[in-house]
């Protein structure tokens, strides 16, 4: 498997920045409206949104709700910064972090979400354990994330590219259950979204 690391990311994602949305915001926002809802936000939740980004999750997140963001991409947050202000949310925080390394309490949200995040991290198996340490018991983990295809042409398609790939911040050969099993998550719900329903949508109940 290609391995990132932090200076490939960081270097993608500032260039990546000014042109984010207008890149990604059409085709990934089914796969976005279908995270957030599989979280089962109740009034008055804390949830924490793991890879922020430009914050094009912003809006789909109910008002009364309590919404923490992180980022290492300060580009990115500067840009998700904007739509907070712009949204007048004032029931969201956002602040600079490494998803590797939370800067939270342990049992500390009443759910986690990481969309397209997963496979554009150095280490997501050390990210996924962090985001299960940090999430309350019987509370809601929701990945949205492209996962190594199991179709044989396609995995081997995937696996040819992840070297060029990764020069652009993200893997095409991450594997969904071999990730999941050594974080100890276990999986819920797990559905297939966006274009040729290419993404994978996990849920996981921290037990």
């Amino acid at each position: 498997m290609v391995v990132l690391d932090y200076k490939q990311i960081t270097r993608a994602y500032a260039i990546l920045s000014p042109m984010y949305d207008l890149l990604f915001e059409r085709i990934f926002h089914p796969g976005r409206v279908a995270a957030v809802q599989l979280l089962g936000i109740k009034p008055n939740d804390l949830v924490l949104e793991v890879g922020i980004g430009t914050g094009l999750n912003l809006p789909l997140y109910p008002p009364d709700c309590h919404l923490v963001g992180i980022d290492f991409s300060r580009q990115m947050l500067s840009k998700a910064r904007e739509k907070v202000k712009e949204y007048g949310m004032d029931n969201v925080t956002i602040q600079e972090m490494d998803a590797s390394k939370l800067e939270f309490p342990d049992a500390h949200f009443d759910h986690v979400v990481a969309t397209y995040v997963i496979s554009a991290v150095p280490e997501p198996v050390q990210v996924l354990r962090e985001i299960k340490r940090v999430c309350k018991k019987n509370g809601h983990i929701v990945i949205l994330n492209h996962f190594k295809s199991e179709h044989p042409v396609v995995g081997t398609l995937e696996e040819f590219v992840a070297p060029l790939c990764a020069r652009l911040g993200f893997k095409t050969d991450l594997k969904l259950m071999p990730v999941l099993k050594e974080a100890q998550l276990h999986l819920e719900q797990l559905h297939r979204v966006n274009l040729l329903n290419g993404w994978s949508l996990v849920r996981c109940l921290n037990e």
